[in-house]
């Protein structure tokens, strides 16, 4: 059974930073790549960064690229999402996520994680 779980949402100011992280588990964790994704109210499910199995490829959305930095530690089993310098339109419900392969298509990944809530104020 692979689980996949969220922390680090919250409320922040726009211009402010919170760090995401997602605990993996029942799964070799250093096989797979690990995104993750959001999708705010009424919107579709966007794609956000994706980091390969060894940590030496990231990948990101144009809309958060420069200001989110995706990392792995394998030996913790945890995947972070650093979000810095943050506007109102990243307030979503973000999600991790795990792939055999990278991807910014949410059909390549086969497991995911319940979500943390991230809201800006502005």
């Amino acid at each position: 059974q692979v689980q996949l779980v969220e922390s680090g949402g919250g409320l922040v100011q726009a211009g402010g930073s919170l760090r995401l992280s997602c605990a993996a588990s029942g799964r070799t964790f250093s096989r797979y790549v690990m995104g993750w994704f959001r999708q705010a109210p009424g919107k579709e499910r966007e794609f956000v960064a994706a980091i390969s199995w060894n940590g030496y490829s990231t990948y990101y959305g144009d809309s958060v690229k420069g200001r989110f930095t995706i990392s792995r530690d394998n030996a913790k089993n945890t995947v972070y999402l650093q979000m810095n310098s943050l506007k109102s339109e990243d307030t979503a419900v973000y999600y991790c996520a795990t792939s055999p392969r990278v991807s910014g298509t949410e059909n390549e990944y086969d497991y995911w994680g319940q979500g943390t809530q991230v809201t800006v104020s502005s």
